[in-house]
């Protein structure tokens, strides 16, 4: 390379530092706006997050041979992908069912307790409400979908206390023991089209109202 042309290369280089040195106020201008909107956008992002789910643990129980209430797992699917955690449980493991729930309310890892349960497992529901009761833990929510053979009468401190049955059917109604606090209704669901004892779980008009009652408690 001649001397004219490495003086001419230099000049050019020269010419760029300046240029950039001229531009570098307003590239740190842009660049500290930049970092603002990101960090006002994030912000926003963050207040838009949806609140927290409450503390709850949703139990839900199948009926007779643990295999005719497949409805609850479909159930606990929906509140899971609602960021509520539910479990699926045998109505014959009723009494291990009612000690964890004691168990997660005293350490405060659950305060709302709700339960859900199918034929036996309505039977079930039952059955810890009112042991739950004797140790003096609440229920916020228990639902009884058209109960089998047992007619256990509700029972315990449960703030709302529904029973689904199909009239004309295996189901019933059940009564209200002395011992009971909360609000107690039985309802009949016979005239929802198609809705029998081996699929009111399943029945998606019943699948809708038994969430909606869920989210009515967590509210």
């Amino acid at each position: 390379m001649t001397s004219r042309a490495c003086r001419a290369e230099l000049g050019d280089e020269f010419r760029l530092r300046i240029s950039i040195q001229r531009r570098l106020p307003s590239l740190r201008a842009f660049a500290l706006a930049f970092l603002i909107l990101g960090f006002s956008v994030g912000g926003a992002a963050a207040q838009s997050k949806p609140p927290a789910k409450p503390h709850a643990h949703v139990y839900l129980i199948r009926g007779f041979m643990n295999v005719f209430s497949l409805g609850m797992d479909e159930i606990a699917a929906k509140l899971q992908q609602q960021g509520i955690h539910a479990t699926v449980h045998n109505h014959l493991a009723w009494s291990l069912i009612a000690d964890e729930a004691e168990a997660e309310y005293k350490s405060g890892q659950y305060r709302t307790i709700i339960l859900v349960g199918h034929s036996a497992g309505a039977d079930a529901v039952a059955s810890i409400c009112a042991q739950l009761g004797r140790d003096g833990i609440p229920v916020r929510l228990a639902i009884g979908l058209d109960p089998g053979l047992s007619r256990m009468p509700a029972s315990g401190h449960v703030a709302r206390y529904i029973n689904y049955y199909v009239s004309g059917g295996l189901g019933h109604t059940i009564g209200k023991s002395p011992q009971f606090r909360g609000h107690f209704s039985n309802v009949d669901v016979a005239n929802v089209p198609g809705v029998g004892h081996f699929n009111i779980d399943k029945n998606k008009t019943m699948e809708a109202r038994v969430i909606a009652d869920i989210h009515a408690a967590l509210r």
